[in-house]
């Protein structure tokens, strides 16, 4: 029974890791243009967010 114990202590690390391996992986998965689709929306909201912080700069002048 101790041996058995031991044997599943020493396999739960490796196992593990193998387990997040695999699901960050799954993560990456995606067409090019959901890529490009994601990058045209984020550069959006970065040009707005440049925009409302002008906006509020000149507004304290």
């Amino acid at each position: 029974m101790d041996s058995l114990l031991l044997t599943l202590a020493v396999l739960a690390c490796p196992v593990g890791m193998g387990l997040m391996m695999w699901m960050m992986m799954g993560r990456g998965k995606g067409s090019a243009e959901d890529k490009n689709t994601q990058v045209t929306q984020l550069r959006a909201e970065v040009d707005q967010l440049k925009a409302e912080r002008a906006a509020r700069t000149e507004g304290a002048r």
